[in-house]
């Protein structure tokens, strides 16, 4: 029997080829030599790289025979995700490899810009002594503002303690009992800018977050703080931060990361190479022997995995491995179920079930679970993936139970989601699989019985049920030219009947607009939601 090809683009370690076994055909290939790596890619069953190799439309074009690419490392921006679902490969990375890597180099960061240890070495290697100008302060009784509190924020936190400072937290999906534990308080972040002396950024980058840290906080701030970032570029927005240092508003940085790398092709970040109160390194967070060893180990045992066949807890694009073929089609209804549950909540649960009803309900539905948080977790990570998605909601604090039960009334399966949140309100969303093509529907918000497909772009409105009300919303959407595919509305009786609509858009439509169109009919609440898997 033929073994599989598994094609090292970039140097990786000992243990890295260790641990892909014997019952592969390991090869080697410098995947930076662009007609080198398509002429051997043309043979491989897996890839495995670092950064420095471009996976692209071309390579997969290029790799008939390609199963899984392998990213020995955190982020996938050299990877074309979408392109490699279209050709039904899968795509690994290892997304808690560099956790302890960053939290530690975010801990020099802070350290560098407190005590001038940047400037003092190159003062000190152009022959000067500069004692007196080179004074810094102590950490010790200091307010460290942690922006950001999930796995690095938390490490992050847990290094500061011996220090004796004083810790806030800034996350609005944070674990309040878990910021207890390490001694943070946890603040709005108006409240974290102002009393802080030291922030460090442990945010994801999403659209949200990108540039969280503007004016408008360095405004708010003392005039001593130092601002650290060592999670990713464009977090902090680099005029502001440029204007802040140099008018005196604030006083040091230390930043690991830019939103253009290296910073000198950009004349932003560039301008921040000059200044003096400025620690800068070359995006180090995951630069050290032990991150870069558990990153390929991690990577290798998925490899492994994906080509026997297995399921694989950390591709961040398709579910694959052994799940049961009745279960498999429920995989991505879970998904979109639970990005539809997280754009209704617009909040955490601290308590999340996935409860599966039907014939299915005697299988493995671990995959369905996995699946229903990677939808939950879709709109407030950076990176999602089946391996991630649990770690989310542990840090996050919520707790996650699966039930199933061989009983369904309407429907030959159903999975529902249910959450719990902190102040005792639930949400609950269901949907169910019908016809050949097993498509997916909506069948119950909240308790509201539903028959309605799925779409990828939903508006959903909750309101006082009354005459007309249809007309009003239909009116408006038309006139903004917007096309309603399908709708359905159910009401509750008694004096003041409360009705839910959901509505089947042929597009996407922004927020405001939902809540414009809401408006006009006296809306509860209104939603505009997409979905995508």
């Amino acid at each position: 029997m033929t073994r599989p090809v598994v094609l090292l683009a970039e140097k990786l370690s000992p243990a890295t080829v260790e641990v892909l076994g014997d019952g592969v055909d390991v090869r080697s290939v410098d995947g930076t030599d662009r007609p080198a790596l398509l002429a051997a890619v043309a043979e491989a069953d897996a890839l495995l790289i670092r950064s420095a190799t471009t996976v692209d439309q071309e390579v997969f074009d290029a790799a008939p025979r390609l199963k899984v690419v392998a990213r020995a490392g955190v982020g996938l921006d050299n990877v074309d995700v979408p392109a490699a679902t279209a050709a039904g490969v899968m795509v690994i990375n290892a997304p808690t490899s560099n956790i302890i890597s960053a939290a530690e180099l975010a801990i020099a960061l802070i350290l560098a810009s407190l005590r001038n240890i940047g400037r003092a070495d190159a003062s000190m290697k152009a022959g000067k002594w500069e004692r007196s100008a080179l004074s810094g302060v102590e950490l010790h009784g200091k307010t460290v503002g942690i922006v950001g509190f999930g796995r690095i924020g938390q490490l992050v936190a847990e290094r500061l303690r011996p220090f004796g400072v004083h810790l806030l937290a800034y996350d609005p999906y944070v674990n309040h009992a878990r910021a207890a534990e390490l001694g943070a308080r946890v603040v709005d972040l108006p409240e974290l800018m102002a009393q802080s002396d030291i922030v460090t950024v442990h945010m994801p980058k999403t659209p949200e977050t990108t540039g969280l840290i503007s004016a408008e906080q360095f405004a708010q701030a003392k005039p001593g703080l130092h601002v650290i970032n060592a999670a990713r570029g464009g977090l902090i927005d680099e005029t502001a931060l440029y204007e802040a240092l140099t008018t005196g508003r604030i006083a040091g940085a230390a930043l690991d990361v830019y939103t253009s790398e290296p910073p000198s092709a950009s004349e932003t970040a560039s301008k921040l190479l000059s200044l003096p109160n400025v620690t800068l390194t070359p995006h180090l967070g995951a630069s050290t022997a032990e991150a870069q060893e558990k990153a390929g180990i991690a990577v290798a045992q998925s490899v492994r995995l994906a080509l026997a066949g297995e399921l694989v807890p950390d591709a961040v694009n398709v579910a694959g491995g052994a799940i049961h073929s009745e279960v498999r089609p429920g995989i991505a209804l879970a998904d979109r179920l639970g990005q539809v549950f997280t754009q209704l909540a617009e909040r955490s649960p601290e308590h999340f079930e996935v409860i599966v009803h039907g014939e299915i309900a005697s299988r493995d539905l671990s995959a369905v679970k996995l699946s229903a948080l990677r939808g939950l977790f879709r709109d407030t990570a950076e990176q999602v993936s089946y391996v991630n998605a649990p770690l989310l909601a542990t840090e996050r604090g919520i707790s996650v139970e699966l039930t199933a039960d061989e009983i369904s009334d309407r429907f030959r399966n159903l999975i529902r989601l249910r959450g719990v949140f902190r102040d005792g309100s639930t949400l609950t969303v269901a949907g169910t699989l019908t016809g050949v093509e097993q498509a997916h529907k909506l069948v119950e918000i909240d308790g509201y019985p539903f028959d309605i497909a799925l779409s990828d772009h939903l508006l959903v409105m909750r309101y006082h049920d009354g005459p007309g009300m249809i007309g009003r919303y239909g009116a408006a959407l038309g006139a903004e030219d917007i096309n309603i595919a399908g709708m359905q509305v159910c009401s509750r009786g008694g004096e003041d009947p409360v009705a839910l609509t959901v509505l089947n858009l042929d597009h996407s439509i922004p927020e405001e607009t939902a809540r414009s169109v809401g408006h006009l009919v006296g809306a509860i609440s209104a939603h505009a939601i997409d979905v995508t898997y």
